[in-house]
C-alpha cells in the first residue's frame, strides 16, 4: 500500500460526523467502547463499533484490551501527517501571498 492509500483512509475516516465526534471524545483521554457507545444514544453499539473499525483502519484509533474492556486511544499522527503534507504548505503559501499584497498596498 502507498502513502496515498493511507491518506485516503484518513480522509474517509474524517468524512463522517460520528467518527469526528469519536476522535474529539478521545482527544483528552482513552475511553472504553461502552463509554463511547453511551455518547451516541441515537445509534446502536454495532454501528459505533463499525465507526471505530474505520478509525482503526485509518490508524486514528488504537484499541487495547484490558480484561473484558476495550480501551480506545487516539493516535493523532495521521492527522499531523496530513497537516504537514497539505495544510501547512498551503497555509504558508496563502499567508505569503497576503503579506506580498499588504506590502504592495502599503507601498501605494
Amino acid at each position: 500500500m502507498s502513502i496515498h492509500d493511507d491518506y485516503d483512509r484518513v480522509f474517509k475516516a474524517l468524512a463522517h460526523a460520528v467518527r469526528r465526534q469519536i476522535l474529539d471524545d478521545l482527544k483528552d483521554q482513552p475511553l472504553t467502547t461502552g463509554t463511547l457507545c453511551d455518547h451516541f444514544p441515537e445509534i446502536d453499539r454495532c454501528t459505533v463499533m463499525q465507526h471505530l473499525r474505520v478509525l482503526e483502519d485509518a490508524g486514528l484509533v488504537i484499541a487495547e484490551r484490558r480484561g473484558r474492556e476495550r480501551w480506545n486511544h487516539l493516535d493523532a499522527m495521521p492527522i499531523q501527517d496530513i497537516h504537514d503534507r497539505w495544510i501547512g504548505p498551503h497555509a504558508a503559501a496563502a499567508a505569503d501571498g497576503l503579506a506580498r499584497l499588504k506590502r504592495r498596498v502599503e507601498a501605494g
